[in-house]
């Protein structure tokens, strides 16, 4: 079978690298993919917004199955596009899609459905946040109400840095954001297949980075890193994400008539009250996603059809800790240069890239989150020192990295 992959980033390349795989796999497309793609897939220069011209293209290729990897294609409604045209595709529908789109939205879906997660108020005028935020005080979350790349969460700690996040996410006319108690405890991701009323959850968790720089210091990320398994997260606690945020998000999904079918991530917190939700979203985590399906044995045609056709899987993983280490541009998540020269990246197997281009004979940075190092082992201390023996093999002035990723799992 033909496959065709939306996306151009880390989260993609790892899934054609994993798709590529499948011996039920004839040949994967990727629009528009990067350079690093090439040897594992055929990259198709169509813009991801031109519905139309990928249609025609999985038409002409014959494409049995289409998996659209970033969350704005699948707000901007490609899924249901694809499906309209008889085309198999993975991703939800434009409605579904909004439990990322739309915090406000989850956020409603969740208080609704008594799934545990912070409390919190949707405020759309910048005088009524300065007034709530005068009644809550800090620290704070707060959440612009759309897609914002991982980069629209300020977890507010004092006054000055709400009031920033306040003037920036309302700079924007008719901008809604949404205010949350700050929650303590240690956070945790979750993927889940779903199909409608049915799932297949991943029966293991992987542990993001979101800020910056070490000990979880500077500015929220798209993610700097990640890990899996995560040992010191106990199977009670897993089991009971699945009873009490899982299984009534899957029924609450069906029951609002959301007819989902793709991945769903579920962003989780242990509190002292147990397993609480930050955050959906409607695809694979970036970078949660290179690490499980690095570690995941299981085809990921046969996940994905097993899911189709509402089947049991048991899924099988690799007996090994993977730990991934995201090298990024100086200066992300803020403004950064591009074309920063990259040196030791051959196309191994070792790295994931997100934003490399190929120019001549070098490869240079294309993007803020440019690439990801791997690290397996027996345990995830030796995992650790794979990806950092990885990330030193790789030469540039113009990247930086944290050095502490995978530190919790360790003791």
């Amino acid at each position: 079978m033909n496959v065709l992959v939306i996306g151009s980033g880390g989260r993609e390349h790892a899934i054609v690298r994993k798709l590529a795989q499948s011996p039920r796999v004839s040949e994967v497309f990727v629009i528009k993919g990067n350079d690093a793609m090439v040897r594992e897939a055929t990259l198709v220069d169509i813009a991801e917004d031109d519905h139309v011209q990928i249609v025609q293209f999985a038409q002409d290729k014959n494409v049995s199955l289409v998996v659209v990897g970033p969350e704005q294609p699948l707000i901007d409604g490609l899924s249901d596009v694809l499906k309209e045209a008889g085309i198999e595709v993975f991703g939800p529908n434009r409605q579904a899609a909004q439990m990322e789109g739309s915090k406000d939205f989850a956020k409603a879906l969740m208080k609704k459905y008594d799934i545990p997660t912070a409390r919190y108020e949707t405020i759309d005028n910048k005088e009524d946040a300065m007034k709530y935020l005068d009644e809550k005080g800090t620290p704070i979350v707060i959440k612009y109400d759309g897609l914002a790349a991982g980069k629209g969460v300020v977890v507010a700690m004092d006054r000055e840095m709400a009031i920033d996040a306040i003037n920036d996410f309302y700079a924007e006319e008719g901008a809604k954001v949404v205010f949350e108690e700050y929650l303590e405890g240690e956070e945790y991701s979750l993927m889940v297949i779903v199909n409608d009323d049915f799932c297949i959850p991943f029966d293991t968790i992987a542990q993001d980075h979101k800020r910056a720089f070490d000990d979880d210091e500077g500015p929220n990320t798209g993610g700097m890193g990640a890990y899996c398994p995560v040992s010191h997260i106990s199977d009670d606690v897993l089991n009971t994400t699945y009873e009490t945020i899982v299984y009534p998000t899957v029924r609450a999904m069906h029951d609002e008539g959301l007819n989902y079918f793709g991945v769903l991530y579920v962003g989780a917190i242990l509190t002292s009250e147990g397993p609480k939700v930050i955050e959906f979203n409607a695809r694979f985590g970036d970078p949660e996603a290179q690490v499980l399906l690095r570690r995941l044995e299981t085809d990921l045609v046969d996940l994905i059809e097993a899911a189709r056709n509402k089947k049991e899987l048991d899924l099988v993983w690799h007996n090994k800790s993977i730990c991934g280490v995201v090298l990024a541009s100086k200066g992300y998540p803020g403004s950064y240069d591009k074309g920063a020269l990259v040196e030791g990246y051959d196309f191994q197997d070792d790295y994931i890239v997100s934003a490399l281009k190929r120019d001549g004979d070098t490869w240079v940075t294309n993007g803020g989150r440019v690439m990801l190092a791997f690290g397996e082992g027996d345990d995830l201390l030796s995992a650790q020192q794979a990806a950092y023996e990885n990330v030193k093999k790789i030469k540039s002035d113009g990247l930086f990295y944290r050095t502490d990723i995978g530190n919790k799992g360790i003791k």
